[in-house]
């Protein structure tokens, strides 16, 4: 009975002591308490919410719908598939993965010795058939087909090309087609949406969604392709793309072109997080210039130059890394004649800013031979504005106008476009015109003049180039359909020679 009375007593014991500590405890808290955030501001408690407010109100995150942006660019966006019979050292490169080589898509074939396929991308440019894409896309092909959002099918004539900017034109014989709005690529901003359209994996009409990651970006991609005027100045996307996406478009939020879509960083081929495109603004020039004189006018300042970091300033002595430092001067090319020196520095083209080679490259490669430009350089601390006069590769300021002919033959046939106005009276959508007839099966068969082919062996004819290329494939017996001048049907029996 002792010994549980003795226990009780240690149990009260430390009850009431635990009991005390806690009213000490307590009224400890409310008196040091305060105490303990002295020293202390609501601004630096604020700080952080302060910060978090001030960009919320400067990048405001919207719940954007992209499904108006998709509808816009889709039926825009075209899939290419190319016919070629290349070797395999020409379609393969030298490197372990060719980056082009990725956007070639399912199909492609180095080891066949035979004709091959490879698909890509294109954009329409304008409702009456123009059509850009990359010159990668196309190179080498014997046959260019182009399939429309909405499965029609035609095979392109290819306008020009440009090697320097991996930028090509095609033209399929069609009115009233939907195309895509330029936008100003001078206006992009690192961080803004950009949605990605083509057709990746033959994958029709791909759309994917990312932000501007980079601009300015000198892969040196295609001068690694032996193109010693190549202008690199990419936009840089991380907006997934795959192969057969190259020749697609970047569109921004408002629907408009920014981009074409042209090559990846990636060591598998696969999609690695980062893509590139041509900015729209230099694509302009390009098409412009196809459109206009049959061939690209590319300008030249002549100089050879560096970007500048810390080392080169430091060695030159340069005041701040800005601008582009002139490492050598071309004897009488444009830059000599302007007064530019080896050890200058341009800052400005035309009151632009230029603080990297490949925008130096873009902005000259916007000129054409003749051009004068204003440039701001830095010489021993001291600004000036000089104004050069732009030359061609060879020295001239004059432009070269390339005719282009239309006009494709085929065992002494020779085809050419059909206009607008010929297949409206004949009522016919496409079809190659017989601009003349020499000695040989076609004139055997009593093809006339002016006979415009709708059909050979039931297939249908877009271009003169799609004739010639489905001719070829041909052999025996054929059957040519087509309207005479007049607008009257007619059918004509023609047996090809033998190969």
């Amino acid at each position: 009975m002792k010994s549980i009375l003795q226990s009780k007593k240690k149990l009260a014991n430390l009850l009431f002591a635990g009991l005390v500590g806690g009213v000490v405890s307590l009224l400890g808290f409310y008196v040091l308490a305060p105490k303990a955030f002295e020293g202390r501001n609501i601004e630096e408690m604020q700080s952080t919410s302060a910060q978090l407010a001030r960009y919320a109100s400067l990048n405001p995150i919207p719940a954007f719908d992209f499904t108006s942006v998709a509808e816009i660019a889709n039926p825009a966006v075209v899939h290419i598939k190319t016919t070629m019979g290349s070797s395999r050292s020409q379609q393969q490169g030298q490197m372990p993965f060719n980056p082009f080589e990725f956007f070639n898509g399912p199909g492609f074939k180095f080891d066949n010795p035979g004709p091959s396929m490879a698909t890509g991308s294109g954009v329409i440019i304008s409702d009456d058939g123009y059509i850009v894409t990359n010159n990668h896309v196309i190179e080498n092909a014997n046959k260019i087909e182009v399939v429309l959002n909405d499965k029609r099918s035609y095979t392109a004539e290819l306008i020009g090309t440009d090697k320097n900017t991996d930028l090509a034109l095609l033209r399929i014989s069609q009115d009233d087609l939907p195309f895509l709005k330029l936008g100003n690529s001078d206006n992009v901003k690192v961080g803004e949406w950009v949605v990605a359209v083509g057709n990746p994996f033959n994958l029709n009409s791909t759309v994917t969604l990312g932000i501007v990651s980079a601009l300015g970006r000198n892969i040196d991609l295609i001068r690694s392709k032996g193109n010693q005027y190549a202008i690199e100045n990419f936009i840089q996307t991380d907006a997934a793309i795959n192969p057969g996406n190259s020749g697609g478009a970047l569109v921004n939020v408002a629907g408009e072109l920014v981009g074409i879509n042209t090559a990846i960083a990636s060591r598998t081929g696969s999609y690695a997080g980062y893509g590139f495109a041509v900015p729209v603004n230099l694509m302009k020039k390009i098409v412009n210039d196809i459109m206009k004189y049959g061939k690209v006018q590319r300008a030249i300042l002549g100089v050879s130059i560096r970007d500048i970091d810390q080392l080169l300033a430091d060695e030159e002595g340069l005041k701040n890394l800005k601008g582009v430092y002139i490492a050598d001067v071309v004897k009488k090319g444009a830059a000599e004649k302007a007064g530019i020196e080896k050890g200058d520095v341009v800052l400005k083209i035309e009151g632009e800013e230029v603080n990297s080679s490949s925008k130096l490259q873009e902005k000259i490669g916007k000129y054409r031979p003749g051009d004068e430009v204003n440039i701001t350089i830095r010489r021993n601390g001291k600004e000036k504005v000089l104004k050069a006069t732009l030359l061609s590769k060879d020295g001239e300021t004059k432009l070269e106008k390339v005719s282009r002919t239309n006009t494709k033959s085929f065992e002494g046939m020779n085809l050419g476009n059909t206009t607008k106005e010929e297949r409206q009276k004949l009522q016919i959508k496409s079809g190659a015109k017989v601009e003349s007839i020499g000695e040989g099966v076609f004139k055997d068969a009593g093809i006339p003049n002016r006979f415009v082919i709708t059909h050979i062996n039931n297939e249908r004819v877009y271009s003169p180039q799609g004739a010639i290329a489905i001719l070829s494939n041909l052999k025996g017996a054929i059957v040519v359909e087509g309207k005479t001048k007049s607008g009257k049907d007619k059918i004509f029996a023609v047996k090809l020679p033998e190969k």
